[in-house]
């Protein structure tokens, strides 16, 4: 039903009969009600006259509004008898909420008598209705956990409320005027609408230049999305500081909403902040900030956020999706005695807490984890930027793209999403810098929020899902005839692994990175390459200033190009040829390996375990199963035999950053190690690959195979520079096992990119190939990978050195 009055009266008739409510929304898609009345199974439908597709509820019984009117007009007026009611008492179900679905299947929310209650109690102690408040106004789409408050908050004080069409709410114009000729002195909306209104409020003018617009309008609510400090701060400069308040308030549908607040009454106490907090938990609620291991994290440190107490719902419907709601381990008081898993994180500072992004929104890029958060807040902060939001488009898979959408202020500086992204250059690391695209405007949902599938649904379409059918432009402008062929063969080399990232036509002047490229698909690109006969080094790739510089390289001697051609679809070349190729490296950076000592176990604790925890891509199915410190004991239990083998060393530059480890065994000396943690799942599956292998095909005794065990880089490494690292330990490697005169290397790789280098840049032998989520742990026959895609893989590799 549309919001009118009729909804209200029917929303309180329900609860009389002692039944829940359940809204639809009837513009939603006929898929998704469907999905919703097929889960929830309600009773009945009640649905406007004057709609017009009552079949699509299916087997579900139905009524008009109307024929509802008719048939109880023939009924008494008296109350029902509570024998004769559907179900009563506080711990019967209310309302059952059906999440946006905007990461999925849509997931119904179950909020009962007692849950509500403890939300609308505490607001009327905390914010409590003035002698002057006589209507409230109800404006959020009833599909939304707000529009509870906004209903059943005033009329259970004896209070009216207002019913706002959605017509209304979407018009920052006609919503000012019904806010102002009630009187309404308390709203609740979302940042979005509230910087529209901000931007409305100044420009118009009344006769009495003393007679702001919406000044009675005292209690201003954000949620739904984070209230940026620079809104807050403008809020004031509109509204008086002592007599209007702006409140950020966390929550979500799980919690009823709110389960946090914050008030912002003044600049002057802004100026404390360097963001708005989302503050102190709501009363007969609990607050925690965890770590992987459910302990509380320390002031300051990142955790995730949980909640306890009265503020829960029930759970889902039909059970759904159980680990978000589990047993409290740190409960003393029952009532605490659940938790809910919101899957944001948050500090705790000064005894408040700060929202600090979604879990979901930690994503890694090129190798490095990026919070989508921080460079959200960047892209905002640019001059010109009015709105906007940054999203990763098939987050770790191969066409992965980070995306930020934006609309500009008229005259605004920047007029290309390449100037905005040549901007942001100066404020983030460049694997942290988005494809900017400039919208008209930015699609929002019913309850204001900005709807994110439509956007990347915008892109995907934009871009087409069939790489095949990609269309991308070349531009040979300045090519050579001589050239001609050759240019075609790297521009289109290029555009067939950059696909739908694409973002400007390939010509002379286009710079890889700036194209969409990134470490591993450059390692790609140079691989086909050279599969075509192009003699081109992976330090001349990515260090070209644009593809220009690429084709001058390849084209630069003819008869070096003709000699490349000539070994690479002739005989193979030798070992020695390889050896050389490796060494001949050239490189940017000054790097110096070191001998692994006792000074250098913080550095490469600290390298290792970056590398392995946040970019290992065995360990990421395991999590949170598997903690930093897992690593971090491994370490330690073989320190000082990694430093008696004298088979390991560190890498440093001229600067003396230690850039990069390489830990290295002996295959058949290697030490003992005991793992009581998950990580023995990894170290078990690496000898079920390795294993037979070692044993069977490779040489045999002691000094015969070098045990590559781990390499890691720093994590503030450029993409060249990560290349460059790489390649300088994998030649270090390759000269150590020559002076000590081990026949050869042996390695394991699971990451695409060393998989790459270590196939067709160091010319390792595969000697399996194995799909890691077939995989079955002996030690319980589950398959600890099953969730991984089927593209993902381990590589066993070998290098025999032996002349």
């Amino acid at each position: 039903m549309q919001p009118t009055d009729r909804l209200v009266t029917m929303l309180l008739a329900i609860w009389k009969a002692g039944a829940a409510y359940l809204p639809i929304d009837p513009t939603f898609p006929p898929n998704r009600i469907q999905h919703i009345l097929g889960e929830a199974r309600p009773v009945l439908v009640v649905y406007d006259d004057d709609y017009d597709n009552a079949a699509i509820f299916g087997r579900t019984p139905a009524i008009s509004y109307a024929e509802l009117r008719k048939r109880a007009s023939d009924m008494s007026n008296a109350n029902i008898r509570p024998e004769a009611m559907l179900g009563r008492g506080d711990s019967e179900l209310a309302l059952v909420l059906y999440t946006s679905g905007s990461t999925g299947v849509p997931k119904g929310v179950r909020l009962n008598h007692g849950t509500i209650l403890n939300r609308l109690q505490w607001q009327w102690d905390r914010f409590p209705y003035s002698a002057t408040e006589r209507i409230g106004v109800f404006k959020t789409a009833l599909t939304f956990v707000d529009s509870v408050t906004e209903i059943w908050g005033p009329l259970l004080n004896g209070m009216a409320i207002v019913v706002v069409p959605k017509k209304v709410t979407n018009n920052p114009e006609k919503l000012v005027e019904l806010l102002e000729s009630y009187s309404i002195e308390r709203l609740v909306l979302v940042p979005t609408l509230l910087r529209s209104l901000l931007l409305y409020l100044p420009l118009q003018q009344r006769a009495d230049a003393n007679a702001k617009l919406l000044y009675q309008l005292r209690i201003w609510v954000c949620s739904g999305e984070p209230l940026q400090i620079s809104l807050a701060r403008e809020f004031f400069d509109y509204f008086q500081e002592g007599v209007h308040q702006l409140c950020n308030f966390y929550g979500s549908t799980e919690v009823m909403g709110d389960v946090t607040y914050f008030v912002c009454e003044s600049k002057r106490q802004l100026e404390s902040y360097e963001k708005v907090p989302i503050g102190y938990p709501l009363d007969n609620t609990a607050i925690y900030v965890l770590n992987a291991k459910m302990k509380p994290v320390q002031v300051d440190e990142i955790g995730e956020l949980y909640v306890s107490g009265l503020n829960l719902a029930e759970g889902y419907v039909n059970g759904r999706d159980p680990d978000r709601f589990i047993d409290n381990p740190l409960a003393v008081n029952p009532i605490f005695a659940r938790l809910y898993k919101t899957g944001d994180y948050a500090t705790v500072h000064k005894d408040c807490v700060y929202y600090q992004g979604r879990t979901d929104s930690q994503i890694k890029i090129r190798g490095h984890r990026v919070d989508l958060s921080e460079v959200e807040a960047n892209l905002l902060g640019l001059p010109g930027v009015d709105k906007g939001i940054v999203l990763c488009y098939h987050a770790g898979e191969i066409d992965q793209a980070l995306l930020g959408f934006i609309t500009v202020e008229p005259g605004a500086h920047y007029q290309t999403g390449m100037q905005i992204e040549s901007a942001l250059g100066d404020k983030l690391a460049h694997y942290m810098i988005p494809q900017v695209i400039i919208l008209d405007s930015i699609p929002l949902l019913v309850n204001g929020k900005i709807d994110r599938q439509t956007l990347l649904k915008m892109y995907e379409s934009t871009n087409n899902n069939d790489d095949s059918q990609i269309e991308i432009e070349y531009d040979y402008t300045g090519v050579p005839k001589n050239r001609m062929a050759t240019a075609k063969d790297l521009f289109e080399t290029v555009g067939n692994v950059i696909g739908r990232s694409a973002r400007a036509k390939i010509s002379l002047a286009s710079n890889f990175y700036e194209l969409g490229g990134n470490s591993l698909n450059s390692i790609i690109t140079v691989t086909q390459l050279c599969g075509k006969g192009y003699p081109v080094s992976i330090t001349t790739f990515i260090g070209a200033k644009n593809l220009g510089e690429v084709l001058d390289k390849i084209c630069a001697d003819e008869h070096e190009l003709d000699k490349f051609r000539e070994q690479q679809f002739g005989v193979a070349a030798a070992a020695t040829s390889r050896t050389k190729e490796v060494a001949s490296f050239d490189y940017t950076m000054n790097l110096t390996a070191y001998p692994l000592a006792l000074e250098h176990k913080k550095d490469t604790i600290e390298i290792i375990t970056s590398s392995f925890f946040e970019k290992a891509d065995l360990e990421q199915w395991l999590k949170p199963q598997i903690y930093e410190t897992d690593y971090r004991d491994i370490l330690e239990d073989i320190w000082l035999v990694l430093i008696e083998k004298g088979l390991s060393f560190i890498v440093k530059d001229e600067a003396g950053r230690s850039v990069g480890v390489s830990l290295n065994f002996d295959a058949r000396d290697e030490p003992e190690v005991t793992v009581t943690s998950k990580l023995l799942i990894v170290f078990e599956f690496l000898e079920f690959v390795e294993g037979p292998i070692r044993d069977t095909k490779l040489p045999q005794g002691t000094n015969q195979i070098l045990h590559s065990f781990m390499m890691g880089t720093c994590a503030e490494l450029s993409a060249q520079e990560n290349i460059e690292a790489m390649h300088f330990m994998e030649s270090e490697v390759l000269k150590l096992a020559q002076r000590r005169n081990f026949a050869g290397i042996f390695t394991t790789n699971t990451n695409p990119l060393t998989q790459q280098l270590g196939s067709n840049v160091y010319h390792y032998e595969t000697m399996l190939d194995y799909q890691v989520n077939q995989y079955v742990y002996s030690a319980d026959g589950t398959r600890p990978f099953g969730a991984a895609p089927d593209s993902q893989r381990a590589m066993v590799h070998w290098k025999d050195i032996r002349t």
